[in-house]
């Protein structure tokens, strides 16, 4: 009997203002807040609030045999706390019925894991606190932002303690391996490797309101005869995506949320399907094998890697020098120098430099609010430089054995 597994990725960053050269050594303010509360709030009436009433009603129709979850990064649940605490509260709801399950991620949505371990580890003690604090749930699957994976990953999650990881069902990792089994990350004994499905969560995701795809227009009828041809060829289907699919993504006049509110019914009228969180799938089903995934990939763009945040010198450049300032910013024992420097490694910030324009160039251009990745790049550095020169104007003075640092306000 298949199971159905549905992840959505909550996440909105901390955008960063239009910053000019002239900007540096004159003001330390780098977000731009009125456009992070106007996004969250519009987001949150376009998308969170009544997406997560429908997974609500469609929970308490079924009784519980329908079930999802969720990974929602700290800059995210930081601004629902500040600016929308009404999809804090209806996340809290959903937590309440037994039937959501929360994910751990990087606090941040950064690409630490890349670049220093140990960042990465306490972004993601972060996470996890941070999601007990406001759900009361113990997260025990992980996600790596962007589902970005490699064996060195499944390693360091297997020795966290984590029952499972999700990743990329890719198909160059695959070869004639399909998805929709249950795997084990290479030289891993314990956690479970769970993989997306890209074609089937593509199809809602990205394709439900392409006039010019051939498949359209997808009704919940005929997503169930494609997940229906898997019975007996896979024992799960993982459905993975940005939950922003749902009235942001996909507007609610292409009929998205009536999709979503029809399908659970056509599929638990099923004898042979039923529905999963990633808990439960990793507890359920046995690996088929161990998977051996030497290079990162991740589910982004048809190449399913790294390079919408690394594929070019400008975004090379502006990781490797945020992440060089760790030991600096660290030794300040500033939480204002931490959060701001935290904020700043959010990935959103590198993607929007991608030049990538050939393959997935309107899906680039969709989510970037610059008119060009140079920009985007151009900004970047002069909050960077900027950042980096009141870093460094602190003036240490030991006082015993303890450094105590003045610095000028920064915030971002």
């Amino acid at each position: 009997m298949p199971s159905i597994c549905f992840y959505f990725q909550v996440h909105q960053p901390y955008r960063v203002g239009k910053y000019t050269f002239f900007d540096i050594g004159s003001r330390h303010d780098y977000e731009d807040v009125e456009k992070d509360i106007s996004i969250t709030r519009k987001v949150a009436q376009k998308c969170y609030l009544p997406a997560n009433n429908l997974i609500l009603n469609l929970i308490e129709k079924y009784k519980g045999r329908f079930k999802v979850s969720y990974s929602i990064s700290g800059t995210a649940l930081d601004q629902f706390i500040e600016y929308a605490p009404e999809v804090i509260d209806s996340f809290k709801r959903l937590s309440d019925t037994g039937c959501v399950e929360f994910l751990n991620e990087t606090y941040y949505h950064s690409l630490a894991f890349l670049f220093s371990r140990s960042e990465f580890i306490q972004q993601v003690k972060l996470h996890k606190k941070k999601i007990k604090e406001l759900f009361g749930q113990t997260p025990r699957v992980f996600r790596n932002t962007e589902l970005i994976y490699n064996n060195e990953l499944g390693a360091l999650v297997e020795s966290m303690g984590y029952k499972a990881v999700l990743a990329e069902g890719a198909d160059h990792v695959l070869g004639w391996r399909s998805p929709n089994f249950v795997y084990q990350p290479s030289g891993c004994y314990r956690t479970k490797l769970l993989l997306r499905n890209y074609h089937l969560s593509d199809d809602i995701a990205f394709r439900f309101s392409n006039r010019h795809w051939d498949k359209y227009p997808l009704s919940a009828e005929k997503f169930v005869q494609w997940v229906k041809q898997i019975n007996g060829s896979g024992e799960v289907i993982n459905l993975f995506m940005d939950y922003e699919t749902f009235g942001e993504h996909q507007w609610e006049d292409t009929g998205i949320f009536n999709f979503m509110e029809a399908l659970p019914e056509k599929l638990i009228n099923i004898p042979e399907f039923n529905f999963v969180t990633p808990s439960e799938e990793a507890e359920i089903y046995d690996p088929v094998a161990q998977l051996d995934v030497p290079s990162f990939v991740s589910w982004a763009d048809v190449e399913r890697d790294l390079t919408a945040w690394m594929g070019n010198n400008m975004q090379r450049e502006a990781l490797e020098r945020v992440y060089s300032l760790e030991k600096k910013v660290k030794r300040t024992r500033s939480q204002e120098f931490l959060d701001t420097w935290r904020k700043l490694q959010t990935g959103d910030h590198f993607y929007y430099m991608c030049t990538k324009w050939f393959s997935d160039g309107d899906v680039h251009k969709y989510f970037n609010p610059y008119t060009s990745p140079y920009d985007a790049y151009i900004n970047y550095m002069n909050v960077l430089s900027d950042f980096i020169d009141v870093l460094d104007s602190t003036i240490p003075s030991r006082r015993g054995k303890h450094e105590k640092y003045q610095y000028r306000s920064i915030s971002i």
